[in-house]
């Protein structure tokens, strides 16, 4: 390839990666698979490693970082980067409204709302289109030059978007927020613990972190995000008027901007936004803690000034905080419907995101000897995801004879049973008595749950009543309740009785994939119970299943195989499953339904990783179209389907000559059926 041909393909595939970038960072619709994105950069680093002098500075290799020699520089900003006002409740953002209709002669006035995204403030520079300069906030008259970290940031255009409908300024500076979601902060909080290291408190401690790095190449793979919210100085180019009308142009430019962000036209709806996402914080895929509420009109803003330190047409309502301090009064134990131990954390109650929290799992007792947690310590507590409270860290330990180290129980707290631990890679200490009062009883409300065999009216309090008065020793019992048994129970009439005898009969239509669920095999979830269900379609045939069966359905691993071959030994699983069949319980998967029976008789066998389907919705279509999914190689084979990576199942096919087809072959396959 000559310097020409080079220069075109470099060209052709750096607008391709930067399209792709847009589609999956700014739209949220990717149309390529991350193996395919990789292999479009893996060849642009190849090319311009063979012709360096084609590497441009936009260059979408340059989002994969690299080392500085030195420490960063400081940066002047243009034009300062101001903090907000607070406010704490809807009286106080009431007030400041009063404020601004004082400071504009009471004009009627529109506002842009926008989650205020708990991140890192980060000030972009454009001239001509490029990104030049890339500065943190600082003390807002001077901030770290990181432009080397915040290239490797996707959702970050290198180059704007050109627009006829919207021409590029010849300098803009934009503000917007860095940060990290939970899934990815999540992961490197999981990474750092494994290779014992210290552990990010929260999100924006470890998005901080991450863009002071001086090694970038770490910040590029933290994955970090970031959305454009206002700017500093805009030069050339149109002129906008509202802040509204700024958030759309930057769109169309490649920022990335807040989809949850809103224009409202009245106070009355600013109010109901800020009540809305305090609601739904939880929900959302990264961390805010509060709204920050705009007048939209770029004149009034300008009319209504700044203070010293804020500008005085803006503001932010802050949600409760999402992080306290309280002190551990006792570290208890708790038996889960698996047998696992799981130390909890008794607090002193505190206030935290809006609710008090009194109570806070320990997941393990690795994680009480990493957190060096005692009773009578002072700790920093999250909700994290603003829902489950979390022990962060010990932020003051107590000291001397008041210091009570926590040390693991040799028995069962419930039972007084005999622990083991698993394996040794696993953390978990169980109590291995089947019996175990706590183990059964959540056992029974698991089984019970809507998720599972959905029996209304078998809550905790019902199923420790019949425990305890030895109406049930095991989930088969369920079905054998009968009114008198119900009714010598506190608080149950008659019409509450034959409510939940209904429930328990009507829970006995659910399908297989409900009940594998329900029976709480350790690492089954729902979504595996719906794969063996769909696979194996009854129990029988389940039963029948070694582990190599299991391993040859995709997503099913070794500790799903372990767990499952396990349960299905045990005696007492075989006696439950026997009381199902005489109460006539379905142990039955619904079958699919038939498209066509053109492919009837026809055994079909998957191998490697499909693209555009998933190995469970594949299984599905052929079996719609009266094929039969099976696990082994052999000479009745009617087709081996593979993907990438194929295993010794295509090796197999090739020397017996059974017929291969690709994904897309299966699709023609399919499609000719139909």
């Amino acid at each position: 390839m000559n310097k020409t041909q080079a220069k075109k393909l470099i060209h052709r595939l750096s607008e391709d990666i930067e399209k792709h970038n847009h589609r999956y960072y700014i739209l949220s619709e990717p149309t390529i698979s991350d193996k395919e994105y990789d292999d479009l950069l893996k060849e642009l680093i190849t090319l311009e490693e063979q012709f360096p002098e084609l590497k441009e500075n936009a260059s979408p290799t340059q989002r994969v970082g690299a080392k500085l020699e030195q420490g960063v520089g400081t940066v002047n900003h243009r034009r300062g980067m101001l903090s907000l006002d607070n406010t704490y409740s809807i009286e106080e953002i009431k007030n400041w409204y009063k404020r601004v209709i004082k400071g504009l002669g009471h004009e009627d006035v529109e506002f842009t709302v926008e989650l205020k995204i708990d991140g890192v403030s980060a000030s972009l520079t454009y001239e001509k289109g490029s990104f030049t300069l890339g500065a943190t906030r600082g003390d807002g008259v001077k901030g770290e030059d990181v432009s080397h970290a915040l290239r490797t940031i996707r959702a970050i255009p290198l180059k704007l978007k050109n627009n006829v409908k919207s021409s590029l300024p010849e300098l803009i500076e934009v503000r917007g927020e860095v940060y990290m979601c939970h899934k990815e902060f999540e992961a490197l909080n999981d990474y750092r613990k494994k290779m014992d290291e210290a552990l990010f408190a929260n999100a924006r401690n470890a998005t901080s972190g991450s863009i002071k790095l001086l090694d970038s190449r770490i910040t590029a793979k933290r994955n970090l995000s970031c959305f454009v919210h206002s700017y500093g100085v805009l030069e050339g180019g149109e002129d906008v008027k509202t802040q509204w009308e700024f958030l759309k142009k930057v769109k169309q430019w490649g920022f990335c901007i807040d989809s949850n962000s809103r224009l409202c036209s009245k106070l009355d709806e600013v109010i109901a936004y800020c009540q809305e996402y305090q609601e739904k914080r939880a929900s959302l895929s990264y961390e805010v803690d509060g709204v920050v509420i705009k007048i939209n009109s770029l004149a009034q803003q300008n009319q209504l000034g700044m203070t010293q330190k804020s500008p005085r047409w803006a503001v932010a309502y802050k949600f409760p905080a999402s992080q306290a301090t309280t002190t551990v009064k006792d570290i208890v134990i708790q038996v889960g419907r698996t047998g696992i131990l799981t130390p909890v954390a008794e607090l002193e109650p505190v206030e935290c995101a809006g609710v008090t929290i009194s109570r806070s799992t320990l997941h393990n007792f690795d994680e009480i000897k990493r957190l060096g947690i005692k009773k009578g310590d002072r700790v920093l507590v999250q909700r994290a995801g603003d829902v489950i409270p979390k022990v962060i860290k010990v932020v003051k330990s107590v000291k001397g004879k008041a210091a009570t180290k926590f040390k693991v129980p040799s028995k069962c707290p419930v039972c007084k049973g005999p622990i083991i631990k698993g394996r040794s890679d696993d953390v978990a200490y169980r109590c291995t008595n089947s019996f175990c009062p706590s183990q059964l009883e959540r056992k029974i409300v698991h089984f019970a749950s809507r998720g599972a065999m959905d029996i209304e009216g078998l809550g905790e309090s019902v199923v420790k009543q019949l425990l305890e008065h030895g109406k049930i020793k095991n989930v088969s019992d369920v079905y054998f309740l009968k009114m008198d048994d119900l009714l010598d129970l506190d608080f149950f009439a008659e019409k509450k009785a034959d409510n939940l005898i209904n429930a328990i009969d009507k829970s006995k239509k659910m399908p297989f994939s409900k009940l594998l669920f329900g029976l709480g095999v350790d690492n089954v979830g729902a979504k595996a119970a719906s794969l063996l269900a769909a696979h194996f379609e009854d129990i029988d045939t389940l039963l029948k299943a070694e582990k190599q069966d299991l391993l040859d359905i995709h997503e099913i691993g070794e500790g799903i195989a372990d767990s499952l071959l396990s349960f299905f030994k045990r005696k007492d699983t075989k006696a439950v499953i026997k009381r199902f069949v005489k109460a006539n319980v379905n142990l039955k998967e619904p079958t699919q339904k038939k498209i066509s029976n053109k492919l009837k008789g026809t055994s079909i066998v998957f191998t490697g990783e499909l693209k555009n389907l998933t190995r469970q919705r594949a299984s599905a279509l052929v079996k719609e179209n009266g094929a039969k999914v099976v696990s082994s190689v052999s000479k009745k084979t009617g087709y081996v389907v593979a993907g990438e990576s194929p295993g010794s199942k295509y090796d197999k096919a090739l020397s017996l000559g059974v017929s291969i087809l690709s994904e897309r072959q299966l699709m023609a396959l399919l499609n000719k059926s139909n």
